[in-house]
C-alpha cells in the first residue's frame, strides 16, 4: 500500500493521474479563442427605502417610483439578457417613513429583516455597495441588519445571525480607524456560468469571474461625524481602487466592476472631493455604476426622454464624458436615477483572445432605463410579488403615519413654490430651529457669551422636485379625512426630510452670511433679461438641499436676489432690523450637522464655526416644536407661521418668458401664497412637471 501510494503521488506530479486532463469530468473544456459572450451588468441605486409605490407622507399611491417597479423592469431586462449579474450602489436603508419606523421609532431585532432588504433578497440581487446614507442611523445598526463584524471597539453585533441581505455587501474605501482593516469585505468576485458563442457558431458554458468594489464620499465623516468619528476612516476612491484591483486581477477577476456613490466631477482630482466616479475610470475597471446624485446617465433612451441634466450638458468636451451613450474616459457608465425609477443597463461583449477575455467597447451599450422605455407613454406594472414581501411592514407605517401630534395648521404647507418666495413650508421650520437655539444659549452657561448676538435660522426645500413631480412638501391644513385630528407624526417629515440630521448652530460674521447665500442663489439661472427664448429660472433640482431660506424674528432679515448677474454678485440689500449688514457683523446660524460641518461646500461653513452641537434631530426638533404649539395654541396659523417673507427676486422685465417647472394643477396656492410673480400654468415637460410663467418684474 504505501508503494501504491508513492506511485500516485509521483503520477499526480508528473500531471498523469486525470487531474489536469481536459476531459476529467472536474475540469471545464479549454475555451476556443475567439469565444464571445454577452453580459448585462443591471443597476438600481438610491432606492432609499422605496420599496412600494407608495408616499407615506401623503398617504396615497404613486406609480412614478419604488423597487416594486423596479423589480418588474429587472425581470425584463433579466429575459432580454440571460447572461446577468443585478447590482446595487447603496443608499438603501434609509429615507422614508418605513426605514424610521424600522430603525428609531420600533427598531427590528437581530431576528428580522429590513423591509426593503426583504424585497431585494426576494428579486435576488447578485452583489450591493454601500451609500453615505447607509451610516445616519449608526454603525451598531448597521451593523446589525447587514449581519456584519466590523471589528470596532465598542461596536457589537448581537450574537447569532441576524437578518440581512442575502447577497454580498462590498466596501472598498472604508476602513476601521483602530485596526486599518475594511470594515466589510472591500470586494467580491462573482464566478458565473455564462452562455457564450464559439468562433462556429455553437453555444457552450463559460465561466466568468466578477469583481465588484464599492465606493462611498470621504464627506461621511462629515455628514455623520456623531456616528463614525474616532471609529472609521475613509480613502479616496482612486487610491483604493489601485489598492485592490491588482489583487482582485491576480485572484482571477475577468471584469471588475465599480460600485461608486458619487457623480460626475471631471476637476483635478481630490481623495476629499465628493464626487469621485470620474476619476475610477482610469484606474482599470471595466464598468462603472454610480450614484448619489440621483440623476439620469446617459440621457434616457425611451420617446420623449428629458433632456440631459444641466450639469452633465454643460460638462467641457474635454472631459472625455458621453452622456449619451454613456461612457467616462472610454469606460461603460450608468446611473439609474433614484428611488427604484429606473434601471441601469450595461451590455457588454467579451472576446476570448491570448488566454485572456477582452472587453469590446464597441460592442459594448449603455441604458438608464425607465418605467415607460418601450413607447415613452405606457409605464410597467408593479410586481405584486413585493407588495406581499413587506406588507405587514407596509402597514405598521401606514399605522405609524397616522399617529396625532396634536396640533392642526389653518393653511396648506407646501413647497411647489418655494423657489420663487414661497415659505409656507420653510419658515415653521426655522421657527422651531430658530426657537431651539435661542433657549439653549439662554439657558447654558457656556453659550453666556453669545446671548447679545443675533440668533437667525436656515432650512431648504427638501422635497421640492428634486426626485420628480411628485416630490414635493405639502401638508394638507385642518382636519381632513386621512388625518381627522390635525397634524400626524408623517407631517414634520415631510417638512424636513432627513431625521438622521442633528440640529447645530455656527457663529459666523456678515461676510460669511452674504457668501453662504450667494451660494444657495446658484441654483438660479442666470436669466438675460433681452432673450427672447424661453428660459428656466431654476433649470435642475439636483442640488435643491443647498437652496438655504434665512429667518429671523419679526422677520428682521431681509435679502434679494438678483437673478441677471453671475454667480457670486447676486445678493443685493441684505439687512437687519433695516440696517445693511457689514462684513464684520456677528449672527448665530442654526442649522444641521450636514451644513454646519461642511455639507454643499459653503465658503467658511466648514465645521470650525461650530458652536452648539445638539443631540436632537432637526426632524424632532420640528416635531416638537408643532406639539408645543398645540399645548399653547392648539394651531398653527398663516399669520404666525407661514407667511414671514425674508427674501425676494430683484425686478427685472425681461423680453421672453421666464417659467418655474413644478407639480401641475397648483396655480391656486400660488395665487393663495400672494406670489404675484406667478402668472399662469403652462404645459407640461418631459420629466411631468408643469411650466409655470413667472414674471420677474412683479
Amino acid at each position: 500500500m504505501k508503494t501504491n501510494h508513492v506511485l500516485l503521488a509521483a503520477l499526480a506530479a508528473a500531471g498523469l493521474a486525470g487531474c489536469g486532463d481536459s476531459s476529467s469530468p472536474n475540469q471545464p473544456p479549454a475555451i476556443a479563442e475567439g469565444t464571445t459572450v454577452t453580459l448585462a451588468l443591471l443597476e438600481t441605486t438610491d432606492i432609499h427605502s422605496n420599496v412600494l409605490g407608495y408616499n407615506y407622507y401623503s398617504l396615497s399611491d404613486d406609480a412614478t417610483l419604488g423597487l416594486d417597479r423596479a423589480s418588474t423592469l429587472i425581470q425584463q431586462a433579466r429575459a432580454e439578457n440571460p447572461n446577468n449579474l443585478l447590482l446595487d450602489d447603496g443608499d438603501v436603508i434609509q429615507g422614508t417613513l418605513l426605514a424610521d419606523l424600522q430603525a428609531v421609532a420600533s427598531p427590528v431585532t437581530c431576528s428580522q429583516t429590513l423591509a426593503v432588504h426583504k424585497a431585494m433578497n426576494a428579486i435576488k440581487y447578485d452583489a450591493g455597495g454601500l451609500g453615505n446614507h447607509e451610516f445616519n442611523y449608526g454603525l451598531p445598526f448597521l451593523s446589525q441588519v447587514t449581519n456584519t463584524d466590523f471589528g470596532i471597539p465598542g461596536v457589537t453585533k448581537p450574537a447569532g445571525t441576524c437578518g440581512a441581505p442575502s447577497y454580498p455587501l462590498v466596501l472598498t474605501n472604508v476602513t476601521g480607524a483602530a485596526t486599518n482593516k475594511p470594515i466589510f469585505q472591500p470586494y467580491t468576485i462573482l464566478p458565473r456560468d455564462f452562455t457564450a458563442t464559439k468562433p462556429d457558431g455553437t453555444t457552450t458554458k463559460v465561466k466568468i469571474n466578477v469583481g465588484v468594489m464599492s465606493f462611498v464620499p470621504p464627506q461621511i465623516m462629515d455628514w455623520d461625524q456623531k456616528n463614525l468619528a474616532g471609529k472609521v476612516a475613509v480613502t479616496g476612491s482612486k487610491e483604493a481602487a489601485q489598492q485592490y484591483i491588482p489583487e482582485m486581477r491576480s485572484k482571477g477577476a475577468d471584469l471588475v466592476v465599480a460600485l461608486s456613490h458619487g457623480g460626475l466631477d471631471p476637476s483635478p482630482y481630490s481623495p476629499k472631493m465628493e464626487n469621485q466616479s470620474y476619476h475610477l475610470a482610469g484606474t482599470g475597471i471595466d464598468a462603472l455604476l454610480i450614484g448619489h446624485s440621483h440623476l439620469v446617465f446617459p440621457k434616457g433612451k425611451e420617446p420623449g426622454a428629458p433632456a440631459l441634466d444641466p450639469s452633465f450638458a454643460a460638462l467641457p468636451a474635454s472631459a472625455n464624458i458621453d452622456a449619451v451613450k454613456g461612457f467616462v474616459n472610454g469606460v461603460p457608465t450608468v446611473m439609474a436615477q433614484s428611488w427604484g425609477r429606473r434601471l441601469g443597463i450595461i451590455k457588454m461583449t467579451l472576446t476570448y483572445q491570448g488566454g485572456k477575455w477582452v472587453v469590446q467597447q464597441g460592442q459594448t451599450t449603455v441604458e438608464s432605463r425607465g418605467y415607460k422605455y418601450k413607447d415613452g407613454t405606457t409605464s410597467v406594472a408593479a410586481d405584486p410579488a413585493i407588495a406581499g414581501t413587506v406588507s405587514a411592514e407596509h402597514a405598521a407605517t401606514i399605522a405609524y403615519a397616522k399617529q396625532p401630534l396634536g396640533v392642526s395648521t389653518d393653511f396648506e404647507m407646501s413647497s411647489y413654490f418655494s423657489l420663487v418666495g414661497d415659505v409656507t413650508a420653510i419658515q415653521l421650520v426655522n421657527q422651531a430651529q430658530l426657537d431651539y437655539v435661542k433657549n439653549m444659549i439662554a439657558t447654558s452657561a457656556d453659550l453666556a457669551s453669545y446671548r447679545n448676538i443675533p440668533v437667525i435660522s436656515c432650512s431648504a426645500p427638501f422635497k421640492a422636485g428634486r426626485n420628480g413631480p411628485s416630490d414635493f412638501t405639502d401638508v394638507a391644513p385642518g382636519a381632513t379625512p386621512a388625518s381627522p385630528f390635525g397634524l400626524q407624526v408623517r407631517n414634520p417629515g415631510d417638512l424636513y426630510l432627513y431625521s438622521n440630521n442633528n440640529l447645530q448652530a455656527v457663529k459666523i460674521k456678515g461676510a460669511d452670511l452674504k457668501a453662504w447665500l450667494e451660494t444657495a442663489a446658484k441654483q438660479f439661472a442666470q436669466i438675460d433679461p433681452a432673450k427672447a427664448a424661453e428660459q428656466d429660472l431654476v433649470p435642475s433640482y439636483g442640488t435643491i438641499y443647498n437652496y438655504d431660506v434665512f429667518y429671523a424674528e419679526n422677520n428682521a432679515l431681509q435679502y434679494q436676489i438678483d437673478v441677471t448677474k453671475p454667480v457670486g454678485s447676486r445678493i443685493v440689500n441684505l439687512t437687519y432690523l433695516g440696517k445693511p449688514v457689514q462684513d464684520g457683523d456677528d449672527f448665530v446660524v442654526a442649522t444641521n450637522d450636514y451644513r454646519a460641518g461642511g455639507g454643499g461646500n459653503f465658503p467658511g461653513i466648514d465645521g470650525s464655526k461650530t458652536i452648539i452641537k445638539s443631540p436632537d434631530a432637526n426632524q424632532s426638533v420640528v416635531s416638537n416644536y408643532l406639539q408645543q404649539l398645540g399645548k399653547t395654541s392648539g394651531k398653527v396659523t398663516l399669520g404666525s407661521n407661514g407667511s414671514a417673507r425674508s427674501w425676494s427676486f430683484v425686478k427685472v422685465a425681461t423680453a421672453g418668458p421666464v417659467v418655474l417647472r413644478s407639480a401641475p394643477g397648483h396655480l391656486g396656492l400660488a395665487k393663495a401664497a400672494g406670489l404675484a410673480l406667478v402668472t399662469a400654468e403652462g404645459g407640461l415637460d418631459a420629466n411631468g412637471f408643469a411650466k409655470y410663467a413667472i414674471d420677474l418684474s412683479k
